[in-house]
């Protein structure tokens, strides 16, 4: 009989994503995860197989957890205004913000698991802006507020949370009026 896990596989999956988040995964090695989730590097193999197996565990955890619950409180705002300022503010956000975005932008292209996760929360967040603005999904208006709402996002990621303020007031704006 095997000893049994000397750590909380949930926590060390969420501090994963926090890490990955800020140092994007070929900016995590496995020492850094070793030394920043307190685990054993044996343990860490013998639970997520790999360093990508824990980092798709990782950004599974993140949909689940902060992106897809975002997304869904949006369907419930008071209108499309609201929805739009809400998912700039929010979308991708929490203790592992910005892990979407890292994975998106450095490692969809080349991994099918990451693009999968990446499409799941990008057709997530287009269905509920679909839902609230009345439109089908895949139309173009709703499309471009997706695709604007993930560049907002990536904006205040690369300068700081501030910078797309006016951005997303004035576009709430135009959407209210």
């Amino acid at each position: 009989m095997g000893r049994p896990r000397a750590f909380d596989e949930a926590e060390a999956v969420r501090a994963a994503a926090a890490l990955f988040a800020e140092r994007g995964y070929d900016g995590t090695s496995v020492d850094d995860l070793v030394q920043g989730l307190g685990v054993h590097r044996g343990s860490l193999y013998k639970v997520f197989g790999s360093k990508r197996g824990l980092y798709l565990a990782a950004l599974r955890h993140h949909l689940d957890d902060e992106v897809l619950p975002t997304v869904a409180a949006l369907t419930v705002t008071s209108g499309p205004a609201e929805a739009l300022a809400q998912a700039a503010a929010g979308f991708d956000g929490g203790t592992s913000g910005g892990l979407l975005l890292s994975a998106a932008v450095g490692q969809a292209a080349t991994d099918p698991d990451v693009a999968a996760l990446v499409a799941e929360a990008v057709g997530a967040l287009e269905r509920a802006l679909a839902t609230v603005l009345r439109e089908p999904v895949g139309s173009p208006l709703v499309e471009a507020l997706g695709a604007s709402v993930l560049g907002l996002r990536l904006r205040d990621r690369a300068f700081g949370p501030e910078t797309s303020a006016p951005a997303v007031l004035a576009l709430a704006a135009r959407l209210a009026g």
